[in-house]
């Protein structure tokens, strides 16, 4: 999981804040369908997609996705900053990395 760091200058503030998000960014193969709006979506074109899908586990409902693994991580960096001041608007809490707890958990399935 790579880690992408969101640096603000507060509007009207002199200080700045930095946030710090883990984030997912999952390869898609070739033929996937590319996501919009957070839904994958087939195209009636017969065309293969490649790129990356980005989550942040942190920020549940936050999906964007990139042709190239650069254009991911910008397009990770605008949709943390969105739902950064969408959260601040509506006076909710901003997830603290520090503070949540994580572990990975291993799951055994039947074939």
């Amino acid at each position: 999981m790579a880690r992408v760091v969101i640096s603000e200058k507060a509007r009207g503030k002199a200080a700045a804040r930095d946030y710090s998000f883990t984030v997912v960014f999952e390869p898609l193969a070739p033929g996937s369908a590319a996501p919009q709006n957070g839904r994958k979506v087939r195209s009636s074109r017969n065309t293969s997609v490649s790129g990356y899908q980005v989550t942040v586990p942190l920020l549940p409902g936050l999906t964007t996705y990139g042709r190239t693994l650069a254009e991911a991580r910008e397009m990770a960096r605008d949709a943390i900053r969105c739902h950064l001041e969408g959260l601040q608007k509506d006076g909710e809490p901003i997830p603290n990395e520090k503070t949540a707890i994580k572990e990975k958990l291993r799951v055994a399935i039947s074939a």
